[in-house]
């Protein structure tokens, strides 16, 4: 049981960043530019890649995208600890895959953003190796 209960906590905490950074994408400013022309900077050029988008729709893009990832390694390994525990720690597998994505973005917050989404996500990480020590001892 303990197994379970710290597998789901590593879930949801993924599941409630993802969550606030959504709403902060869309309905907050949180994600924009402290410095004005910057933003309207963003809004005029675009990628190398493209002229059919520009740079803030990619910006709103990729923040949703990274978003949706959060919350759906929450929701199906929160499941997947809930309904399937079984399954997931017997499967090496499901296992490593999960350890891979939570130490992806415990990198992605060491390298990129800022400490609380680094402390953040290193919690749902000692979360989510102990469980995997819990349930095999």
């Amino acid at each position: 049981m303990t197994a379970i209960i710290l597998m789901v906590a590593s879930a949801a905490i993924f599941f409630v960043i993802g969550t606030l950074h959504l709403k902060a994408t869309f309905f907050g400013s949180d994600l924009t530019p402290r410095d004005p022309a910057l933003q309207k900077s963003m809004r005029e050029i675009s990628p190398v890649e493209t002229t059919e988008t520009n740079m803030w729709r990619c910006w709103i893009g990729f923040n949703a995208g990274f978003s949706m990832g959060l919350m759906l390694y929450g929701l199906i390994y929160g499941f997947l600890a809930i309904a399937h525990s079984r399954l997931l720690f017997s499967s090496p597998y499901l296992l490593i895959v999960g350890l891979l994505m939570v130490g992806g973005f415990v990198a992605l917050s060491k390298a990129y953003l800022f400490s609380i989404p680094f402390v953040i996500t290193g919690i749902s990480l000692a979360c989510y190796v102990a469980s995997i020590i819990v349930a095999l001892a």
